[in-house]
């Protein structure tokens, strides 16, 4: 439980010292595409990150289940994944990091579906 709530707001404090850093850091800097993409990898890396807090709670509220600790971990590994590539493709313009940004989204996916299953059989 605690785990997951220090891991959610790591990564909240983290969406908006990036999102802070895209649009006074960046911007000018970089094509407003580029932009763009850093902006979607912030958004993402913030809902999950509340995504993350979320579960964190729901650990200390529901009866221990691998459903809840797997949906955390997808989610943080997402964040890595998905939000990660969009700032390094930003920052090196490295077209083929696109290509590791699904896999990032098909983690998210998987994690909501897993507390989407643990809300059915526990609350």
């Amino acid at each position: 439980m605690k785990l997951f709530i220090i891991i959610g707001a790591i990564n909240a404090f983290l969406a908006v010292a990036l999102g802070a850093f895209g649009a006074h850091g960046l911007e000018g800097k970089v094509e407003p595409k580029y932009l763009e993409i850093w902006k979607t990898g912030v958004t993402y890396q913030m809902f999950h990150a509340t995504g993350l807090l979320i579960i964190g709670v729901l650990l200390g509220k529901l009866p221990a289940t691998s459903l809840l600790s797997w949906s955390g971990w997808l989610m943080l590994i997402g964040i890595i994944l998905f939000s990660g590539s969009l700032y390094v493709l930003t920052l090196t313009k490295i077209s083929v990091l696109g290509a590791i940004t699904p896999l990032g989204g098909v983690s998210f996916l998987a994690a909501w579906v897993l507390l989407i299953i643990a809300a059915v059989k526990y609350l």
